[in-house]
């Protein structure tokens, strides 16, 4: 009988070559949320001096894609845009370190490795509303929250509350279901100076309708309903509205009436949690776009 080396060397001679040889088994791929460390481990050397870097997933690189913009400044490892980067450093960075947290964030706008990753880090649930735009684990209206009361011990919403008729229903409901000392990460559009609903029928990219545009004066409202409040910025909001500007400039986005956001800002509503070096590096500027509101309840 011919050997295998014969005939191996029979097929080289044939169309199409010598026989592949056995695929070994790749290892499994590996993405950042298998390697991403607690929320509350100091950024590294490298990621200090880093160009860019996300607070998230521990990328850096010479920049983010695309503008400078809330919406963009896109992460290019885990997809994060520059407003996910500030509601996720301003939660870290005001509330106690504990990977037993419950957690509950609405909407959030990235996908499955990131509520893979906050899952492992917290006990975690993502919600939504209106299930045709975002894919949460829960529904929850937070104009009545289906939770018991004092169930949750951190709510990070980020541009949902607009979308919600009646806010001071919703205020009480998360004043509710938050445990003694819990708090609320807030992020809304902040376009101007005051709170008022829009002039127009307005819809944001899911058509979703647009009940309110908020300024800092949600921050009473806010205190209304119990809450410890702070409006969370960057050290160049604080300083601008420290000064008493009431002009930023030339290059704004036509969106925000940043005029009447400097003249609405209480300088001691507001505190800093990025210093301007921290703010370029993780891509929170123009600095008229990131305002979070914290919301603590009373223990």
């Amino acid at each position: 009988m011919r050997g295998q080396r014969y005939i191996d060397a029979i097929r080289r001679r044939l169309p199409g070559g010598a026989p592949a040889p056995a695929a070994e088994s790749a290892p499994a791929p590996t993405t950042w949320v298998d390697t991403a460390p607690s929320p509350w481990d100091a950024a590294t050397g490298a990621e200090v001096r880093a160009a860019a870097w996300c607070n998230i997933c521990r990328w850096t690189g010479a920049g983010f894609d695309g503008p400078q913009h809330c919406e963009f400044a896109t992460c290019p490892r885990c997809g994060s845009i520059a407003r996910d980067r500030f509601l996720f450093w301003c939660f870290v960075e005001r509330t106690p370190p504990s990977l037993r947290t419950r957690l509950l964030e609405t909407s959030p706008r990235m996908g499955a490795d990131y509520r893979q990753a906050m899952a492992r880090w917290f006990t975690y649930t993502c919600s939504d509303f209106d299930e045709r735009a975002h894919a949460g684990t829960v529904r929850i209206d937070l104009q009545a929250i289906d939770l018991p009361d004092a169930s949750l011990d951190v709510l990070l919403t980020p541009h949902v509350l607009e979308h919600v008729p009646e806010t001071d229903t919703a205020l009480g409901e998360i004043a509710r279901v938050l445990a003694p000392g819990g708090r609320m990460y807030l992020q809304v559009p902040v376009l101007q100076g005051a709170t008022a609903p829009p002039t127009e029928p307005e819809f944001h990219g899911d058509d979703t309708p647009v009940f309110w545009r908020f300024g800092p004066d949600l921050t009473a409202r806010l205190r209304d309903h119990g809450f410890t409040t702070t409006l969370l910025c960057t050290e160049d909001w604080k300083r601008r509205v420290d000064a008493g500007d009431q002009e930023w400039g030339a290059g704004t986005s036509k969106e925000f009436d940043v005029t009447s956001l400097l003249g609405g800002s209480i300088a001691d509503d507001l505190l800093s949690v990025a210093d301007a070096p921290t703010a370029s590096r993780i891509g929170f500027v123009p600095s008229y776009m990131f305002l979070t509101f914290e919301a603590i309840k009373a223990q």
